[in-house]
């Protein structure tokens, strides 16, 4: 673990990151996307150095929100990172497994659930014999499955679950979503640059909602000449 904490934009807050939970581009995009509001609880599934938890209780005021995870030094980490920006009052990290919320919660006590989860389905690919790496990246320790099934159970009816995936993942994403009782309702894709595939899905879906789902405009995050799009540069507070 190191003791470094980086300002994340001029005047905004402070993050110290770890060898296995980086600052992840994804989980930025992901707050940007979540839409959430003032009064509300929430819950960071896998919240790993509190990131995610982080950005959102910045840019909402009055929200609360609590973090699971696994890795006990990350839990530490993310308690450290709310704490450097005075949070720790509206915000709690507890050690735990999301495949056993049960035992921890009732069931509907969260208005929404974020998470950016593994990608990597468990078996896909040569596993990272470091077994923190392994867990972050691949579905070791916590399948899609578990994950949606965690979220509609933590979730209260009509509560959102906003989600970041890999894209080419999006359909195993809604029909497990969709097993769960979690109906898709947004969903923005993210590019590098235009004209390329997407390589990440951004998804909002809601416990107990109706059909339809609101396809937004594609983010891209750079322009022809590789330069940061204005998106992009207004995601990173760089404008």
């Amino acid at each position: 673990m190191t003791d470094e904490f980086t300002r994340l934009w001029p005047e905004g807050p402070v993050f110290c990151a770890s060898r296995h939970f980086p600052l992840s581009t994804d989980s930025i995009l992901l707050a940007d996307f979540s839409r959430t509001r003032a009064g509300e609880k929430g819950i960071d599934l896998g919240c790993g150095a509190g990131i995610l938890s982080l950005l959102l209780l910045v840019r909402q005021e009055g929200l609360s929100i609590t973090g699971l995870e696994l890795v006990s030094e990350a839990a530490a980490l993310a308690e450290r990172n709310l704490a450097a920006n005075g949070l720790s009052d509206r915000a709690e990290v507890l050690v735990g497994d999301i495949r056993r919320v049960k035992a921890s919660f009732p069931s509907g006590s969260f208005d929404f659930a974020v998470s950016n989860p593994p990608y990597f389905p468990r078996g896909s690919g040569a596993a990272s014999p470091d077994g923190e790496r392994a867990a972050a990246r691949s579905e070791s320790t916590c399948t899609l499955e578990e994950l949606c099934l965690a979220a509609r159970y933590l979730c209260r009816s009509g509560g959102s679950f906003f989600v970041v995936h890999r894209a080419e993942r999006l359909a195993d994403l809604f029909c497990t979503m969709r097993a769960n009782a979690i109906e898709p309702k947004r969903l923005r894709l993210v590019s590098h640059h235009s004209g390329a595939a997407p390589s990440l899905a951004l998804v909002e879906g809601r416990r107990d909602g109706g059909s339809g789902l609101t396809v937004e405009p594609e983010l891209v995050l750079f322009d022809a000449d590789g330069h940061e799009s204005a998106e992009c540069r207004r995601i990173y507070h760089k404008t």
